[in-house]
């Protein structure tokens, strides 16, 4: 059991580790301090805790698993990445960049994915009592990345209000937030449809994340090579 244990904790956490490593080496001109970055990872790890009560707290007034998957975990789940990120680190002298939001909210949002990849394998281990190869597989490919991506929405708008004006920089956090929102809502019920939601998360929504993400890292890193 104690082998089956180490297997789980390293299918569990390499694949966020890995994404974290990917997204974090995207900074390439003033890379967050790494002290920085395991805080706000470990931070973004224990918020599963409590977000999964609220979540069952929900699901135990309005019992309905599509309403609970479609909509409070989306909504509960990007609001609390989010209150790590702005809570912890967005005041900070370190936060200085507009590349600063995503590498911040990536980093909450792979915390969180960890301990829920490790969760998710943990159980279907349990029910098998044989490791869950091809599902951490899959996980590490689409709902691993599929966190960080969708927080890369609000962590970009963040990032801008920093040089926004205070109204409209309230509603542009607004509308990040509402981007990963949706997003989550809308990956979540293509996994509930099963085979053929997953040939649509593939093709479809996956990579319209990926480009989204791009274009902001992309856009936030022209930002800072043109900075004085």
């Amino acid at each position: 059991m104690v082998q089956e244990l180490v297997y789980l904790l390293i299918l569990g956490f390499a694949p966020a580790l890995f994404w974290l490593w990917y997204f974090y080496v995207k900074d390439r001109y003033a890379p967050e301090p790494r002290a920085w970055i395991l805080r706000i990872f470990l931070l973004g790890m224990l918020s599963t805790i409590p977000l999964a009560l609220i979540e069952a707290l929900i699901g135990a007034v309005f019992p309905s698993d599509l309403l609970l998957v479609v909509v409070v975990a989306p909504v509960v789940e990007e609001i609390g990445k989010f209150l790590v990120v702005y809570l912890f680190v967005f005041r900070r002298p370190v936060f200085d960049e507009p590349i600063d939001g995503i590498v911040y909210a990536v980093t909450a949002a792979l915390g969180f994915a960890a301990l829920e990849n490790f969760v998710y394998l943990f159980a279907a281990y349990s029910e098998t009592l044989t490791l869950p190869l091809e599902l951490s597989l899959v996980r590490a490919v689409l709902s691993v990345p599929g966190h960080a991506l969708m927080s890369a929405m609000w962590g970009y708008a963040l990032s801008q209000s920093l040089v926004t004006p205070h109204p409209l920089a309230r509603r542009l956090v607004f509308h990040g937030l509402l981007l990963a929102i949706v997003l989550h809502a809308a990956f979540n019920f293509l996994v509930s449809l099963e085979v053929i939601g997953a040939a649509v998360l593939i093709i479809l929504l996956v990579p319209a994340m990926w480009l989204i993400a791009t274009r902001k890292i992309t856009a936030s890193l022209r930002y800072s090579e043109s900075a004085p």
